[in-house]
């Protein structure tokens, strides 16, 4: 007859593995929503706070979330991607420049969006906090304006 083998266990420990399934997205929109958080004016509760989200896809395919403020809300911003944002009468959307952040001092960043916002009307940040070095920056910032204005010559990247 013969006989399963039997597993030993030495003294009083077994051992035990255990894994956990963790979704990309949701660990991403997570942490976007925490530095958002963080980035949200003043005197203002973060858990009263509407934090509205968006996706922009660049000429890869890629998805990129962006947190969406208003030109004039806006925080100072750290090493960042933004995209501004224009509405017409219907309320659709109009992407008017895509860019990067390039100052050390949060301030600066946040004065260079609002001029060049104003400049070209633009009503709305939307804000890419996710890349972690400044490659990674200049790579989101090339797909998304490659894939928002694919239209040859539709905006000049010095605008």
């Amino acid at each position: 007859m013969k006989v399963a083998p039997r597993l030993k266990s030495i003294g009083s420990s077994v051992g035990v593995m255990s894994a956990t399934v963790v979704s990309l997205s949701d660990f991403r929109i997570s942490r976007l929503a925490s530095v958002g958080a963080a980035l949200a004016p003043s005197g203002v509760e973060s858990s009263t706070q509407a934090i509205d989200f968006c996706f922009w896809r660049g000429a890869s395919g890629d998805r990129y979330v962006h947190h969406i403020y208003s030109l004039l809300e806006c925080p100072e911003l750290p090493a960042s991607n933004y995209v501004l944002v224009g509405r017409d009468e219907g309320g659709r959307r109009k992407v008017l420049h895509v860019g990067r952040t390039t100052n050390v001092a949060a301030s600066l960043n946040l004065a260079e969006i609002r001029l060049r916002g104003a400049k070209l009307g633009a009503s709305e940040v939307h804000v890419h906090l996710l890349a972690e070095t400044d490659c990674q920056r200049r790579l989101i910032d090339m797909d998304l304006h490659t894939g928002l204005f694919a239209v040859a010559g539709s905006q000049s990247r010095s605008a």
